[in-house]
């Protein structure tokens, strides 16, 4: 009997080991599978993926995006066509999140992840949320997935930004700003956490 007891006892001790063991696994390939090259620094890619984000009162905006420079090329108008559905940034769909209810433009926008589309126009943007947030380039773009639509004005830069680039901005109160710009041209949009 006590020979049973002992082998029960070994065999529950492995058992336990053997879960933890398996937990430890499938925590690290949670981990693994986690995107680190949105916060990696330096790349040999021409259009390194990067990310803006801050907190929006309790709520925090996070923008995921390819950054191509500029290289001398003509941007807008040129590489970017005017009038046309753009990714806004190179490759993969840039995407924009937040954890909770978010005032965009005078409209709540509940919380998510959706994909960022412009489409830029010689004076004023178009900025598009969309639900399909995982998609190469604008291929797959349907309007029909959009969550809204924000028309805003065009801002001239005074110099010229090199590398495409997103910044949230808190201004406290729960509010804050979306900034975007590139080479010659950007745009803002006005934020608030949402009710």
């Amino acid at each position: 009997m006590k020979n049973k007891l002992i082998i029960a006892a070994l065999l529950l001790s492995i058992s336990c080991t053997s879960n933890k063991t398996e937990e430890k696994e499938v925590a690290k390939d949670e981990h693994a599978h986690h995107d680190h090259s949105a916060h990696a620094g330096a790349s040999n890619s021409k259009s390194p993926r990067t990310a803006a984000m801050a907190n929006i009162g309790s709520n925090h905006v996070h923008i995921d995006y390819s950054a191509p420079s500029v290289r001398g090329r003509e941007i807008f108008g040129g590489l970017v066509a005017f009038d046309e559905v753009w990714v806004t940034g190179a490759h993969s769909a840039t995407s924009i999140s937040f954890n909770e209810g978010l005032e965009i433009e005078g409209e709540v926008i509940p919380a998510g992840k959706y994909a960022l589309f412009t489409i830029p126009r010689k004076d004023s943007w178009t900025v598009i949320f969309n639900t399909n947030y995982e998609q190469h380039l604008a291929d797959d773009y349907d309007e029909a997935e959009d969550v809204a639509r924000f028309e805003v004005p065009s801002v001239s830069l005074d110099e010229t930004e090199e590398q495409l680039k997103f910044e949230v901005i808190s201004k406290g109160d729960g509010g804050g700003e979306i900034h975007f710009k590139w080479a010659n041209k950007g745009f803002k949009l006005t934020v608030r956490l949402g009710n």
